[in-house]
């Protein structure tokens, strides 16, 4: 059986790439603000927890990238008889590489509000005991030296609940 960990993130991992939601939300943004935002393909959608550094050394995975993971569950025994009920915390973290800062903060931003656009789109039920009320937290880091010049990333979590027995 899946880890619950697991299944979570991956859930969120299809919510993204379900009918190329990212990619056709990518591409709209594309025409409609006449911009060059490079697409993020299903395959650099990842479940991971590791780091940009540690990640950027795997040559398979490049720029721009989300990195799923679900770093704490909290069985608060909101429904006394189920064996697990309570919140779930998902975390995805989004990265993008430019060889100047303003074009990977530019792209981030943009990055940034196609996701919590998919989000938004995909409150409600989830499936197999999984709720998302829709409400998210986003927490921009600073640009730093890496990917193709400069990387920046941003942490967009949100919490789902969940009620098995």
């Amino acid at each position: 059986m899946t880890p619950l960990t697991l299944q979570v993130a991956g859930k969120a991992a299809s919510i993204l790439n379900s009918q190329s939601a990212l990619q056709n939300a990518i591409a709209d943004v594309q025409l409609s603000d006449s911009i060059i935002l490079p697409t993020i393909p299903p395959n650099q959608v990842i479940l991971s927890s590791a780091s940009p550094a540690i990640i950027d050394l795997r040559q398979q995975i490049g720029y721009p990238r989300v990195s799923i993971y679900v770093p704490r569950i909290a069985n608060t025994l909101l429904e006394k008889f189920r064996s697990l009920s309570g919140t779930i915390l998902v975390a995805m973290t989004v990265a993008a590489s430019a060889d100047l800062v303003e074009q990977a903060e530019q792209s981030l931003h943009f990055y940034v509000e196609i996701i919590t656009g998919i989000l938004r789109d995909n409150a409600g039920d989830w499936g197999n005991g999984l709720f998302f009320a829709g409400a998210y937290d986003v927490q921009v880091q600073a640009p730093e030296a890496g990917g193709a010049g400069f990387v920046q990333t941003a942490s967009i979590t949100c919490e789902v609940s969940v009620g098995r027995s």
